[in-house]
């Protein structure tokens, strides 16, 4: 069956401490502050006052938050920040959005359909999700979010190191979700980034002290499926200095024994992870593997995909808002073991990935709200166990 849409679519030695523990349980629901107060829904999870968003940015990842926060009944979406006179002025519009652009450039918009200021819009709200383009977070924080008092969650484009630090926190539902609670500026993962994470953690918090390096190759897509005006140019490009495995190690622990390359190759078909993980001693069979991810929210265990193509074209076509799933997918026939390491290859949804992550962050900003009622919620808006299912049921392994 089809997914429900209700938005409308748009275009060696033992590893350290901090690693090999498993991942700390949500903290505790606290009454009053930020947590405090509400009733409890249909669901048993609490609800509060409506809040207000507005989403600074209507690119790729803005977009999407937008469609999905407008099908959320706990917020309000004040508008979307337009810094461009082009056709996305008209697809918010389209979308039932309010569109501000910034002060003094009124007239580069004259005859769309524009509702004021991103001043005035950010006088309205309650957070900002920062979806401006990457690095320009900082200075958005600086002159913007905070001279009001605003909470604001960053992209990964931005950085949680140096003196551009948006946030001293880079978030990662699977891994630090109660380190967010009541947080003012926090910075979301890279789809890359986030994608590590929805794999790390439970293969930690599976087998803890029995592990003892991580090697990871990304191979990368080029551009996003709707950056039409982003050539995808015919090279295979090395990173010499991916920041991705510093941002993981941001969440995971200075200390963890990661190693990352990338590479970026000539599609928009999502991402492709590569990873060896070694054990001490014997390491566990691709089915064990397998099963520890079985019950995991956010990923998928296929069998038949023969590509990222495959994957993003079942999306489409089974009404996946924006063909996203949301997810990774584990490519089980490709998982091999020998010795003491498993290799595992996984697809990363990129941008798609990190639109529930975003929404987490902001529960755990706005609400104060314990993990497993983000998560619940979280399912209410975005059917990520019926996506789970038709994925797996699509790619089962052949009888």
């Amino acid at each position: 069956g089809r997914i429900p849409r209700r938005a409308p679519p748009l275009g060696g030695s033992a590893p350290p401490a901090a690693f090999a523990r498993p991942a700390s349980p949500p903290p505790p629901f606290h009454a009053g502050g930020a947590g405090g107060g509400g009733i409890l829904n249909k669901r048993g999870c609490r609800t509060h006052a409506v809040k207000r968003i507005f989403v600074n940015g209507y690119g790729s990842i803005g977009s999407r938050i937008a469609a999905f926060l407008a099908d959320d009944p706990e917020v309000e979406v004040v508008g979307v920040a337009k810094y461009s006179p082009d056709g996305g002025v008209a697809r918010a519009a389209a979308a039932g959005l309010r569109v501000y652009v910034p002060g003094g450039s009124e007239g580069r918009f004259a005859g769309m359909r524009v509702a004021g200021t991103v001043g005035e819009a950010l006088d309205m709200c309650d957070l900002v999700v920062d979806a401006a383009p990457g690095g320009s977070g900082y200075r958005n924080k600086r002159e913007m979010y905070e001279p009001r008092g605003l909470k604001a969650i960053y992209q990964g484009g931005e950085s949680v190191v140096g003196g551009s630090a948006v946030s001293d926190l880079l978030f990662n539902s699977r891994s630090n979700y109660g380190d967010a609670v009541g947080r003012d500026h926090v910075m979301q993962g890279s789809c890359n980034v986030t994608g590590m994470g929805r794999i790390l953690e439970p293969l930690r918090g599976a087998y803890g002290g029995r592990l003892r390096r991580f090697d990871v190759t990304l191979i990368r897509r080029w551009a996003d499926i709707e950056q039409a005006g982003t050539e995808v140019t015919d090279t295979v490009e090395m990173a010499q200095s991916p920041h991705h495995g510093d941002d993981v190690k941001a969440y995971l622990g200075r200390d963890a024994p990661l190693f990352v390359r990338a590479v970026r190759v000539p599609t928009r078909q999502m991402h492709l992870h590569i990873m060896d993980v070694r054990f001490g001693g014997e390491a566990p069979r691709p089915p064990e593997i397998h099963g520890v991810f079985a019950g995991e929210p956010g990923v998928a265990v296929l069998w038949t995909a023969r590509g990222t193509k495959d994957v993003r074209d079942f999306a489409g076509s089974t009404g996946f808002h924006f063909k996203d799933t949301n997810m990774i997918h584990v490519h089980a026939n490709m998982t091999s073991s020998a010795g003491d390491t498993v290799q595992i290859m996984y697809s990363d949804d990129q941008t798609g990935i990190v639109i529930p992550e975003n929404h987490m962050l902001m529960q755990a900003m706005l609400f104060g709200r314990p993990y497993e009622e983000s998560l619940a919620h979280t399912e209410s808006v975005f059917h990520m166990a019926e996506k789970k299912r038709a994925l797996e049921e699509r790619f089962a392994r052949s009888s």
